[in-house]
């Protein structure tokens, strides 16, 4: 069901190495909150592994669910799980309905 999403994440360029854990969007964006230096990563890698994290989350969600149905999860990490997956969600919505209203934006200006 998830597998069907993840050809949006293929525009990404980043891809993990093996056997290192997952890199968070929230560490491209946030690199320090101090630092002064210009951001190495570009909006598409950003986005890239936004939906990478997010697709991630939904399929652990899922794993978790289908788990919970054979008796081998309790109802707590499913929860935790579903809700994490919602959020991640959501989170992708919304910033689809921002880029889009700015496309839109730009798309009316006059030249």
């Amino acid at each position: 069901m998830i597998d069907a999403i993840q050809s949006v994440g293929a525009f990404s360029t980043i891809r993990e190495t093996e056997g290192a854990g997952p890199v968070s969007s929230a560490s491209l964006v946030m690199q320090g909150a101090g630092a002064a230096a210009p951001q190495a990563g570009s909006f598409a890698e950003v986005l890239g592994n936004m939906t990478t994290d997010a697709i991630r989350s939904m399929k652990s969600a899922e794993g978790t669910s289908l788990q919970a149905i054979r008796g081998e999860a309790n109802t707590r990490e499913v929860v935790d799980a579903v809700m994490s997956a919602e959020q991640s969600l959501q989170t992708a919505i919304a910033i689809r309905d921002k880029v889009v209203t700015a496309y839109l934006e730009i798309a009316r200006m006059q030249i």
